[in-house]
């Protein structure tokens, strides 16, 4: 089936940028092949961090297919474009079927996109990861390329009122790709880590300095920002995680009254 939504909604995005003087600063897009199958691996900081990471696959003419949580395809809305998108909808409770899925994409010669640290980042540095993507791009036989963005949290986030103003600049950066071989997930994966926290490192060092300045909320701590250290953004998830437990025993509990 012909993809008709997702270039649709690329050029519009562009458009939003262009008129919302977004300046949007990529770099390493090259590393992202122009055909064959190739797992990009992102941070996430971001409720738009899908649009942004892909935009290096669009600069090389290519469409990347995401690996989103599956309560995202059940939404009325937003189901139905990720569908239309060819998106790859992950089932925490079965995550064999998602990678055995994601594979076969990878086999087909798409380009793939994963955010390996499952949630956003509150503290916006790079989270531990999982171990999916590396285990993922080994099975594929396919390389697994680093991608860091920072500002897309300015725009929409957690914990933050959405601001879609003007005058915002984005930066999207590509690492050299990996080549994990499943023979040490765990070691691949801490390689992985360090690489985008590289990436993520210059990334602050290059942001305009005017955009970010001392106690911003959108800047890590560690950066003179007011954002969670990362010891204190795992207390506010894990805080979140039984909340959103206590509220799914609640559904259950009412359901069977």
């Amino acid at each position: 089936m012909p993809d008709i939504t997702y270039p649709i909604v690329i050029a519009a995005a562009k458009t939003w940028f262009r008129l919302g003087d977004i300046d949007v600063r990529m770099s390493g897009v090259h590393h992202i092949p122009r055909n064959g199958g190739a797992l990009i691996a992102v941070n996430h900081v971001s409720y738009v961090d899908y649009l942004m990471a892909g935009y290096p696959g669009a600069e090389q003419k290519r469409l990347t297919r995401f690996m989103a949580k599956r309560e995202v395809f059940d939404h009325p809305i937003g189901g139905p474009v990720m569908k239309s998108f060819k998106h790859i909808s992950v089932d925490r409770s079965a995550g064999l079927a998602s990678m055995d899925e994601a594979c076969d994409f990878l086999k087909r010669g798409e380009l793939v996109g994963i955010f390996p640290e499952a949630t956003i980042s509150r503290s916006f540095e790079i989270k531990e990861l999982k171990t999916g993507a590396t285990r993922i791009a080994a099975r594929a036989g396919v390389p697994l390329i680093p991608v860091v963005l920072w500002g897309t949290q300015r725009i929409m986030t957690k914990d933050h009122p959405k601001d879609f103003s003007r005058h915002k600049t984005i930066l999207v950066k590509v690492g050299e790709p990996l080549h994990p071989d499943g023979a040490d997930p765990t070691g691949d994966t801490a390689l992985l880590r360090e690489r985008m926290v590289a990436l993520h490192t210059e990334a602050l060092d290059e942001y305009p300095a005017a955009e970010q300045p001392p106690g911003s909320w959108w800047l890590p701590a560690s950066r003179g920002g007011s954002a969670p250290t990362p010891e204190e953004a795992e207390r506010i998830d894990a805080d979140e995680k039984r909340e959103r437990a206590r509220k799914r025993a609640e559904k259950r509990a009412a359901k069977k009254k």
